[in-house]
């Protein structure tokens, strides 16, 4: 299906939350792909693991306590069309990575959220292929205010350029057009 044109590299977009928003506030960023999809060449990136990383204040701590008033959840996704500042479904083929970690503010603990979907995609026949120009990271909090400290998500996405067969990119690019409903 896909051919590399590189080896693996990192992109990265951190999105934040100020302090004291109040529950559901959503933040939005944006990752430019114009330099790594090509129309013309059938190149596209090709996305093999995403990690969202969760910090806090000023010193990038990931002190609960200050990241959330009380008990509440943490939830980030990245797609690759524009949500503008909400999620996404599980079931809407935009949806590249998505994850939730909850927190307990009053014992001070981090733990994994109800969202287990896969992230890691493997080796470049598994990678999500995008030929769509930008990516979007969407992070929200739930169930409670953030706390005392701004707080920061960064998406980590590993990926390549690889070069497409023009049978396999029309189908990529007939899937993502039919997802902007």
């Amino acid at each position: 299906m896909a051919k590399s044109k590189t080896g693996s590299f990192w992109l990265t977009e951190t999105v934040q939350l100020d302090d004291a928003s109040p529950a559901g506030s959503r933040a939005a960023g944006t990752i430019d792909l114009g330099a790594y999809v090509d129309v013309g060449d059938q190149q596209a990136l090709a996305i093999e693991e995403v990690d969202f990383i969760w910090q806090a204040g000023i010193d990038f701590g990931g002190d609960i306590a200050n990241m959330l008033v009380a008990n509440g959840s943490l939830g980030a996704q990245l797609t690759d069309l524009n949500p503008g500042d909400v999620f996404v479904r599980a079931d809407d083929n935009s949806l590249i990575a998505s994850g939730t970690i909850n927190g307990d503010a009053t014992t001070s603990s981090v733990y994994e959220g109800t969202d287990f979907y896969p992230d890691s995609f493997g080796k470049l026949d598994e990678a999500r292929m995008v030929v769509n120009d930008s990516l979007y990271l969407v992070i929200g909090n739930d169930n409670t205010a953030v706390g005392a400290a701004d707080i920061f998500c960064t998406a980590r996405i590993k990926a390549r350029i690889v070069k497409l067969s023009t049978k396999d990119w029309m189908a990529i690019a007939i899937q993502s057009t039919a997802s902007d409903n």
